[in-house]
């Protein structure tokens, strides 16, 4: 069973965080033996036991995991298995991943790890999928292990429309929520669409917990702006590793390197090392089910280690994402998260929430949605800082409310998820056995 470790604050410096590292490496380097996977890998040599061994251990990919599908990394009998997952796909075919009932007190436990902790008195929202991704039963499981009250409202339920959700959030004076940055917009979007204003009419909600998602500060700024100033603190993981990340009262974002083995793998000289940009490549510290050794996680990051104004001795960590949000417009590179803080610079009053883009070879062509009133200075603030912070050829268009994400969306109610078989005179039966 892991200990009862310390907060985030406890730690006094990275020398201290790295004999931690050490002294458990051979019992996770043991562990990790125990699967299929990594004990055919070592079948022909000599298997790392020490943690002086750890140094020649090569990198575990997504294509490994994908390889041993399904319990090709099993550590453990499969009756001690508590749930199984899989990642979302978004990079490839969808990784396995498995955990026990002791990996998931360390699951609970890092997510937890908010500096605007969860407490009895809570309701916390997860508006996150369950499903076989980890994220909604991640927050679920931390919440209740905190003694909170959870509202589970899965993003991909055809249960739970915007509408309802906002209900909810209204009326059961939900203080929490667990949701990915483009949705904490959605429902402030949808919350007006009720008629109710998300800075003014939810007077509970004292902080939102968001992830999946590279976040921007300044979209950060933003987001916490429309619901009247709430906090709004980020993390950073994956199905395959859980919480490795998050935010301090500083708005840095910080590694548990408590928890997990940190390293930046540079994929052009091969090298590994403690900070830098490149490859986050994470070892977890306390997993049973499924151990991982040096996983890259593919990640664009830079980890640094320079004293942080929050006092936390653990690294820090800028999350970039992966290189296909970048693409080449005329003379440049057009990132997403650059083209995020341009659009969301622009001010308030416009109420720009909701935007595309598309980067064609020659231009780059942007729509956002915007009301008549703001109609020209919103477009003439975003051409001027898109020529000033990118230089590429572009063209900015406006949409109408509704243009992006149509009001239907934001106000349907569709909550009848029972198959029909049975219709009367005239009705449209092409959706018979299906759920309507």
């Amino acid at each position: 069973m892991p200990w009862t470790r310390p907060e985030p604050a406890d730690w006094s410096s990275p020398d201290e965080l790295a004999a931690v590292q050490r002294a458990e490496l051979p019992r996770v380097l043991a562990t990790a033996l125990r699967s299929p996977f990594y004990a055919a890998r070592y079948a022909d040599g000599a298997p790392p036991r020490t943690a002086a061994d750890f140094a020649d251990v090569a990198l575990t990919t997504k294509q490994d995991l994908r390889d041993a599908y399904p319990y090709g990394m099993l550590a453990v009998p499969r009756e001690r298995l508590a749930t199984y997952h899989e990642s979302s796909g978004t990079s490839g075919e969808p990784t396995a991943s498995y955990y026990t009932e002791r990996d998931w007190t360390d699951l609970a436990e890092r997510f937890a790890r908010k500096w605007i902790g969860i407490s009895p008195s809570d309701t916390l929202l997860v508006r996150t999928p369950y499903a076989l991704v980890i994220t909604g039963h991640l927050a679920h499981a931390a919440a209740r292990s905190c003694g909170a009250t959870v509202v589970p409202g899965d993003l991909r339920s055809l249960a739970t429309p915007l509408s309802r959700i906002v209900r909810v959030l209204h009326d059961l004076e939900v203080t929490l929520t667990w949701c990915n940055p483009t949705e904490a917009m959605m429902l402030a979007a949808a919350a007006r669409a009720a008629g109710l204003r998300p800075d003014r009419d939810f007077p509970a909600l004292r902080a939102m917990f968001v992830a999946a998602e590279p976040l921007t500060e300044v979209r950060r700024r933003r987001i916490s702006e429309i619901w009247g100033g709430v906090p709004v603190i980020e993390e950073y993981g994956s199905t395959e590793t859980g919480t490795i990340a998050g935010q301090c009262p500083s708005g840095a974002m910080h590694l548990w390197a408590d928890r997990a083995i940190f390293e930046v793998f540079d994929p052009a000289t091969g090298d590994l090392t403690r900070t830098g940009r490149g490859q986050l490549v994470v070892t977890p510290l306390w997993r049973e089910a499924m151990p991982l050794l040096r996983y890259n996680l593919a990640d664009e990051v830079e980890v640094a280690d320079t004293p942080c104004p929050c006092g936390w001795a653990l690294p820090t960590v800028r999350v970039f994402g992966r290189a296909a949000f970048a693409y080449p417009v005329g003379p440049a590179t057009v990132t997403q998260s650059r083209l995020e803080e341009l659009v969301f610079a622009l001010p308030a009053p416009c109420e720009v929430v909701f935007w595309r883009a598309r980067a064609d070879r020659d231009v780059l062509r942007v729509e956002i949605e915007v009301a008549d009133e703001h109609r020209e200075r919103a477009v003439k603030e975003l051409r001027s800082s898109i020529d000033r912070e990118l230089g590429v050829p572009h063209q900015v268009d406006v949409v109408a409310p509704g243009g992006i994400v149509p009001t239907a969306t934001l106000r349907g109610q569709r909550d009848i998820l029972k198959a029909r078989y049975l219709f009367g005179p005239g009705e449209d039966w092409s959706g018979a056995v299906m759920y309507q």
